[in-house]
Formats: structure tokens, C-alpha cells, sequence
């Protein structure tokens, strides 16, 4: 069964833990005017399409200032995870909506991050007839299939490191950008809270294979010692989140199951369970097939500890 992602909160998280780094990334002459030091994020703003009957929240407002003056400015940044028919349209009420309600400059961005299609996405909607333009209204687009993760392996940048496990990748090379990934992460030396988002993240998109692990080891080999070093410590964080991880589904299924045959049990019957090292566990597994009443199921427990 293929593990779900929530793209939306791991951009969300992404994009407003590294704000800066984004827009420095990609857009590296809006830094030329933004005071890095004034931005703040501000609660999402949620909207209803009357024609639709649907709400929509925006994914990310900052609040910023010119550099050297004490004007504001706002960057709306929406993460697409799909490709949606008429986007561009929703994209214009944001900006139409967010610009009556701030009554400030609106500084437009999408990040698309879908798979397929590749073909170029619409960055305007625009409203004209044949003798009269009656509005085009623009917007940046950062469309991750469009780009190459090789134009970003010597780029300093958290960013990049996370965002190159959704760019173009051609099947053979998904070991490869992993461990560049991670190889471009570790040299930025950030703080365990980060380096734990940006790994999470690049895991998260880049699961591989049995085959593929083997020549994801096969790239690490060829790391710098102290790279190689670091990166496997990572890697073994991967694997012991993925052993507790396991451990845990093991127990609520046992829970479940123990449920099932016996009903309802207290809550000082399952925090005993849960408390059960993994043989006990794997053991009353098998056990509380011949179990009839809750009563049997104690009776078990205290006999694990006579």
C-alpha cells in the first residue's frame, strides 16, 4: 500500500520555516529590495467562491518592507500539489481579495510541484475582446518538472536541497539525487530541528527501492569522509523513526484486534499491552485468538509477571 504525503503541510512547513532562502533561491532580485530582517508571516485568509460553493484558504502571506523605507508589501505564495483547471483564475481573486483587505502591493508566486503534466503552466488570467485589454494580471510560477536538479547541486541553500527530490528525475537517477540531496544538506550545517524538516522532506518524495537503495549506498560510498559520515548518521535516524514507527502500527494492531475479539477493554488493560516489549507483543498476538473474555486477556498479563 503506498504511503499518503501531505504535500499542502510539508510546503507549508517547508516554505515558511525557509522563507527567505525561497525567495532567495529563485527569486534573488526581489532580495535586492526586501529588508530580510521585517518579514512576518500572517494567518491565512480564507475565502468562499459563491459561484462555486467552495472555501479556499491561502497557503502563505509575509508582510514585508522596502528595504530602507517604511513601506509595506505582501508575497502570496500558494503551493500546488495538482494541476488544476483554472487555477490562474482562483489565483486572481486571491490577489484581488488580499489587495482590498491590505490595500498594499501583492507580490504573486506559485510553486507548482505535481508530477505530470510537464507541459508549461499558465502564470496570468487576463479579461479582454477583440478591440479592448481589459486586465492581465501576472504571476511568478516555480514549476519543479520544468527544472533540472542538476542546476542546483552547488547551491548553498536549504531550498535547494529539499526541492531538487521534486524536480526532473528520470527514474535511473532517483538513488543519485537522493544522496545529493543529502550530501548538499549536511555541508549547510543547520540545526538539528532543520535538518531533521529538510531530510523529512527529501525521504518523504524520494522512497526508494530495494535496487535503488543499493546504489543509493553505492553514491554514499563516493562522498567526502566527513559527508558520507554525516549523511549516514541521517540515514540511520531514517531507520530507527522507521523501527519505532513499526513498533508502534504492531501495537495499535494488536489493540485492535484484542478489540475485536473482546470488545471494549479499559484503558489500564491497553496502556499495559502498549507497555509490552516486541516479543511479549508478537507473542500475545498470537495468543488472543484463544482468548473468550476480557478476564483471559488479564489473566495473560499477570502471568507474564508471576
Amino acid at each position: 500500500m503506498t504511503e499518503s504525503i501531505d504535500h499542502d503541510c510539508l510546503f507549508k512547513e517547508l516554505l515558511s520555516t525557509f522563507f527567505i532562502e525561497f525567495i532567495e533561491l529563485f527569486f534573488p532580485e526581489v532580495i535586492n529590495y526586501l529588508d530580510t530582517d521585517s518579514v512576518t508571516l500572517l494567518d491565512k485568509e480564507m475565502f468562499t467562491d459563491v459561484t462555486a460553493g467552495e472555501k479556499y484558504e491561502t497557503d502563505l502571506i509575509a508582510q514585508v518592507t522596502f528595504r530602507g523605507e517604511r513601506s509595506y508589501f505582501l508575497i502570496h505564495i500558494e503551493a500546488e500539489s495538482g494541476s488544476r483547471p483554472r487555477f490562474n483564475k482562483r489565483m486572481f481573486r486571491y490577489f484581488a481579495r488580499l489587495h482590498e483587505k491590505f490595500d498594499l502591493p501583492i507580490y504573486p508566486i506559485v510553486i507548482f510541484s505535481y508530477d505530470s503534466p510537464k507541459t508549461l503552466a499558465v502564470s496570468n488570467y487576463q479579461i479582454d475582446f477583440p478591440d479592448f485589454e481589459v486586465l492581465k494580471f501576472n504571476y511568478r510560477v516555480v514549476q519543479l518538472n520544468q527544472l533540472n536538479w542538476r542546476d542546483f547541486l552547488n547551491r548553498p541553500n536549504p531550498v535547494a536541497s529539499a526541492l531538487m527530490s521534486k524536480m526532473d528525475i528520470a527514474p535511473p537517477d532517483r538513488a543519485k539525487v537522493k544522496a545529493e540531496c543529502l550530501r548538499l544538506l549536511v555541508t549547510l550545517k543547520l540545526n538539528p530541528a532543520k535538518m531533521q524538516l529538510i531530510s523529512g522532506f527529501i525521504d518523504s518524495y524520494l522512497k526508494l527501492n530495494q535496487a535503488e537503495e543499493q546504489r543509493f549506498q553505492t553514491e554514499l560510498g563516493s562522498l567526502k569522509q566527513e559527508e558520507q559520515e554525516n549523511v549516514m548518521q541521517i540515514v540511520t535516524s531514517w531507520m530507527r523513526q522507521g523501527i519505532e514507527q513499526g513498533i508502534q502500527r504492531e501495537k495499535d494492531l494488536v489493540v485492535r484486534l484484542l478489540k475485536r475479539k473482546l470488545g471494549e477493554i479499559n484503558a489500564e488493560l491497553e496502556a499495559q499491552v502498549r507497555s509490552l516489549e516486541v516479543e511479549r507483543l508478537e507473542v500475545l498476538g498470537e495468543a488472543l485468538f484463544d482468548f473468550s473474555t476480557v478476564e483471559d486477556l488479564r489473566d495473560w498479563l499477570d502471568n507474564l509477571n508471576s
